[in-house]
């Protein structure tokens, strides 16, 4: 009775392992056909320079993300339609807004985003500048001949 109960549930085990490793050959291919070489690039430079919205911080190229497989498909068709990569950008800008960027334009409303990197870094830099400056120029503590004489005491006790 246990010998079937251990060979069943290896039998599940095992099921369930296969299943969870054919899982990846489903997973849908993008194929894309260009008139040339050219198009193909800029496809791939666009799809690598473009964020993906649901994922937050993966690029088009590397997301699995349905809206990015309908952004991919997006850019084929303006590259198809003859349309620039600025034009492709600015679409998709229009569309989802700076987010889609890596690198935002610089404007009042993403100052924060180009200035805020370098700002923290000098601010770092100086609170350990400040911490380092102090610790040299504070003065060791200076203990009483009563302090001293109790200190020797408690090691004496401590050796013993």
């Amino acid at each position: 009775m246990m010998r079937v109960r251990r060979l069943r549930l290896f039998r599940f085990v095992a099921a369930v392992w296969i299943v969870a490793l054919c899982v990846p050959v489903l997973a849908a291919i993008d194929v894309y056909e260009f008139d040339n070489e050219e198009d193909q690039a800029r496809f791939r430079g666009l799809a690598g320079e473009l964020r993906c919205p649901k994922c937050l911080n993966t690029n088009l190229a590397g997301s699995d993300a349905p809206i990015a497989s309908d952004l991919r498909r997006e850019i084929h068709r303006l590259i198809g339609e003859g349309r620039s990569d600025g034009e492709i950008r600015d679409f998709m800008v229009l569309r989802y807004g700076d987010f889609v960027l890596y690198r935002p334009p610089f404007r009042l409303d993403t100052a924060v985003l180009w200035i805020a990197p370098t700002a923290l870094l000098f601010i770092g830099a100086f609170v350990v500048f400040l911490i380092v400056w102090r610790r040299r120029s504070a003065e060791p503590a200076v203990i009483s001949a009563e302090e001293e004489s109790r200190l020797a005491r408690l090691l004496e006790q401590d050796s013993e």
